[in-house]
C-alpha cells in the first residue's frame, strides 16, 4: 500500500552557487517560509510526512543539498563548507525580509548550527532533530585519514543498486522496522530513480560516500554553537542509535552549556529518523516552537 500525501508538495528547481538545486513546498505561497535541511543521503520530499501533519498555514520550503536528491551533483566534490555557504544563499532569496526559521535533521542539523553562530543574525528560530556534531578527533589520526582519502581516488565510489523501489523498500524497513511500510515505499521512491538496464539506484551521488580528508574539530564547532543567538529545540528519539555510538559527545547534558536559549523536547518510540517515525509528534513540537504562520 503506497502512502498518499494528505498535502502534497510543489516541485521547483533554482540555482544556487552554480548547482542547479531541487525545492519542495509546502502551505501558502506568500510569507518568509520555514526552511527544512535534510540529512545525509536523505532528501527534501521525506520532509512530506511533516507536512502532512503539521498547521497548513504555515509556509515550508525543504531543500535537496547538493548531490543529494534531485539536486545537481558537484563535479569537485563535497566539502561542508559549501553547506554553509549554500545555506546563505538559501536564507537570502528564500528569506530576505527577516530571519530564517530553520528545520535541520541530523547533517542538515549540524550544517544549520553552525551557520547560527557565524551568522547569528540570520537565524530567527532553530529546531534541530538529531544534530549532535561528530566525535573529537585527534591529530594522530590525520596521517591514516589522509591516506584513506588519497587511497579512494583510484576507485569509483557506489551505492548499491536495487531491482525496484520494493526492494529498496524492504531494505529501509529492515534498516528500521519503525517505519510502516508504506512510509518506506514513500521514501524508496523519493531517495532512487531508474537506473540504466533496469532497476534503480540511489539519486545521492556515491562521491558523498569518500572520507573527508580534514579531521572534524569540535572545539571549533562549539565556539561557534556558543555564538547562536536564536532560540534552539533539540529533539531527540528516545531510540536513537546515534546518541549510543556518539557516548559523552552526544545528548543534552553536552548542549546545555553551549546553547544560551535551549529547549529539549524527546520523542517517545522513535530513532534518529524521527521525522519519518514519528511526524505528528515532531509537527506538534515544531508548532509550538515556531508558531503556525
Amino acid at each position: 500500500m503506497a502512502y498518499e500525501p494528505t498535502h502534497p508538495g510543489r516541485h521547483e528547481t533554482q540555482e544556487f552557487r552554480g548547482i542547479r538545486h531541487h525545492l519542495v513546498r509546502w502551505g501558502p505561497q506568500s510569507g518568509d517560509p520555514v526552511l527544512f535541511l535534510h540529512g545525509y543521503a536523505d532528501c527534501a520530499a521525506s520532509f512530506q510526512f511533516i507536512a502532512d501533519e503539521i498547521a497548513p498555514t504555515l509556509p515550508l520550503v525543504a531543500i535537496d543539498w547538493r548531490g543529494f536528491g534531485l539536486s545537481e551533483h558537484a563535479p569537485g566534490g563535497y566539502w561542508f563548507p559549501d553547506y554553509y555557504a549554500d545555506l546563505e544563499q538559501f536564507i537570502d532569496r528564500l528569506c530576505p525580509d527577516a530571519p530564517a526559521r530553520l528545520i535541520g535533521h541530523s547533517m542538515g542539523a549540524n550544517v544549520a548550527m553552525i551557520y547560527a553562530g557565524v551568522r547569528p543574525a540570520r537565524v530567527k528560530k532553530l529546531v534541530n532533530l538529531e544534530g549532535f556534531g561528530l566525535p573529537r578527533t585527534e591529530s594522530s589520526q590525520a596521517p591514516d585519514r589522509l591516506g584513506r582519502w588519497l587511497d579512494q581516488q583510484r576507485e569509483a565510489a557506489e551505492f548499491a543498486d536495487y531491482a525496484d523501489v520494493a526492494e529498496l523498500a524492504a531494505r529501509i524497513v529492515k534498516r528500521n522496522p519503525r517505519l510502516p511500510p508504506d512510509r518506506a515505499a514513500f521514501v524508496a521512491a523519493a531517495w532512487s530513480g531508474p537506473r540504466p538496464g533496469g532497476g534503480v539506484r540511489l539519486l545521492a551521488d556515491p562521491a558523498h560516500r569518500m572520507v573527508n580528508p580534514y579531521l572534524y574539530r569540535r572545539e571549533e564547532m562549539e565556539a561557534c554553537w556558543r555564538r547562536i543567538e536564536a532560540p534552539v529545540l533539540l529533539v531527540i528519539g528516545a531510540e536513537s542509535d546515534l546518541l549510543t555510538r556518539l557516548g559523552a559527545e552526544g545528548g543534552p547534558a553536552m548542549f546545555k552549556p553551549l546553547i544560551r536559549e535551549l529547549t529539549i523536547e524527546t520523542v517517545a518510540g522513535a530513532g534518529h529518523m524521527l521525522h519519518h517515525e514519528e511526524p505528528r509528534v515532531v509537527a506538534r513540537l515544531i508548532e509550538n516552537f515556531l508558531g503556525t504562520h
